[in-house]
């Protein structure tokens, strides 16, 4: 398999080469980077619930569910621009990667800071409509603003990381995800417990010790691109990329906000879910809390291979490579079974002494914790096989139809699953809606994937404008532009075949007026 040297480390081309290989090579460190960032979680949940008790556990488990929606919101920017940047990544096109980065970061930091500010104001708000519990009302503020306040930092740090995954690097956001990592878990005992010169600080300490480390490692990631000559740094006169690309943030947008949209569906169904679970008492809500933390790795193999099959793919994409994509997605299938299914066996296995850690063996809600995991957690399986198809198909731009079977599973499905049976089953219908929902999104997904249009759509429109550009350039061997002379409304219907026609037909009249001279 070619190589290429980039700045941030050994770039793969993922054009060529084993598919099986690729992929592996591309999603372990992927995998890594969410292992670490879980453990990191969990390490500071046990710290949370061993010495603040569990109603500040509780509290970061409705204080979390805020944060992914937060998170949900830059997620789709962030996977149309690792598509663009995949696709001219396929092609070749630098130019296109750094005015899709300049594009992102131009546009969604202003809007993050905003969030950010109104967040901060309306967090009580916020945690009343969740239904927190009172005992744990004021833990979560805290907690909660002190999210707010990291998420720009937050946002922009998981932003370039995607952006790198898209020219094919996952290995340097896996490096500074590690760095984070022992920062925080170094701060945070040190911030919680006010160990040393440092002051008490509680819940707020844990929040901010995370915020310190995503800060540090931010700046230690964007230094080191720039020390390597990333393709995605913008040098003083590539600045100009920051005011965003009218095509590109169009893309950005048609593309994004429905594969932000799936993340929200799913943040809003869980928060819905939570306000249920909420009812059921306090230590019922510290034991689901606890089994997200087991869900949260049950679910890392899958959403590795996610982003693994849509950089592929859209790699492959942007080359003209569509006989690879089938391989692709079938790998990613297998690969899926393998990794979530050794993962589910595991944590079932050892799911008492997993859950001991979070809240203490002695705690009575372990035995509820073990009860949620047994009756929930084999869903992951069919939520990886969705993961992979929406994956594959997403690269394309084809994100409308996903959208739409996300909203049926969690509504119709999953809240309805929920509602309808509580009075039947009580609150084993609460968690029972969990693999309910992921069962119908895999079905849907694979009729999508099987009979859905997604092979047959365009490339989006930033690159399909570039492509035009090259194409027609690539056939005349010249740099004249016809650009330049037809109307912006006219150029955008026009096929490239037309163009390349009309570019030869141009090319020819002044190669004739050239000799006649």
């Amino acid at each position: 398999m070619s190589k290429t040297d980039t700045s941030t480390g050994k770039r793969r081309d993922l054009t060529e080469g084993s598919i099986a290989k690729t992929m592996l090579l591309f999603a372990l460190p992927t995998l890594g980077s969410s292992a670490l960032q879980s453990l990191n979680g969990s390490i500071n949940a046990v710290w949370v619930g061993r010495t603040l008790g569990e109603e500040a556990l509780a509290a970061t488990a409705n204080g979390n569910i805020l944060m992914f929606i937060l998170i949900s919101f830059v997620f789709g920017f962030g996977m149309a621009s690792t598509i663009l940047i995949g696709q001219a990544m396929g092609r070749r096109n630098d130019t296109m990667v750094k005015k899709t980065m300049g594009t992102a970061l131009g546009s969604i930091i202003p809007i993050t800071i905003l969030v950010s500010a109104v967040g901060w104001i309306f967090a009580p708000t916020l945690l009343d409509l969740l239904g927190t519990p009172p005992s744990a009302a004021r833990l979560a503020l805290t907690y909660l603003r002190m999210i707010f306040i990291a998420m720009p930092v937050t946002l922009t740090f998981t932003l370039i990381m995607m952006a790198l995954r898209g020219t094919g690097d996952s290995t340097t956001p896996l490096w500074f995800i590690l760095i984070s990592v022992i920062i925080d878990l170094i701060l945070t005992p040190t911030l919680i417990l006010g160990l040393g010169p440092f002051p008490e600080w509680g819940i707020f300490g844990s929040a901010f010790a995370t915020a310190v480390a995503n800060t540090l490692a931010l700046i230690g990631m964007v230094v080191t691109m720039y020390l390597r000559g990333s393709v995605l740094t913008l040098s003083m006169p590539e600045l100009r990329f920051l005011r965003a690309d009218r095509e590109i943030l169009k893309s950005m947008f048609s593309k994004g906000l429905p594969m932000g949209l799936q993340m929200i569906v799913i943040s809003s169904a869980a928060l819905t879910m939570l306000s249920l679970i909420n009812r059921e008492g306090v230590q019922t809500t510290a034991a689901y809390s606890a089994t997200q933390q087991l869900w949260t790795y049950v679910q890392m193999p899958a959403m590795a291979l996610s982003a693994a099959a849509s950089a592929m793919v859209a790699q492959n994409i942007g080359a003209n490579q569509w006989h690879r994509i089938s391989g692709i997605t079938r790998w990613g299938l297998a690969f899926n079974l393998i990794l979530t299914g050794t993962l589910i066996g595991v944590l079932t296995i050892f799911d008492q002494t997993i859950l001991g850690f979070f809240l203490g063996s002695d705690s009575q809600a372990v035995p509820i914790g073990r009860h949620i995991q047994l009756m929930a957690t084999w869903g992951f399986i069919f939520f990886g096989i969705a993961q992979v198809l929406f994956g594959t198909m997403r690269a394309n731009g084809y994100v409308i139809w996903p959208l739409i079977v996300m909203v049926i599973s969690m509504y119709p499905v999953r809240l309805g699953f929920a509602f309808g049976l509580y009075p039947l089953l009580g609150d084993d219908a609460l968690w029972l809606s969990f693999p309910a929902g992921m069962v119908a999104t895999a079905v849907m997904g694979a009729g999508l994937y099987l009979h859905g249009g997604w092979r047959k759509g365009k490339i989006l429109p930033a690159e399909e404008a570039a492509q035009k550009t090259e194409g027609y350039r690539a056939h005349t061997g010249t740099s004249a532009s016809l650009r330049d002379i037809i109307p912006t409304t006219v150029w955008k219907r026009l096929p490239l075949r037309r163009i390349t026609r009309l570019h030869r037909r141009l090319h020819r009249r002044h190669m004739i007026k050239k000799n006649k001279r």
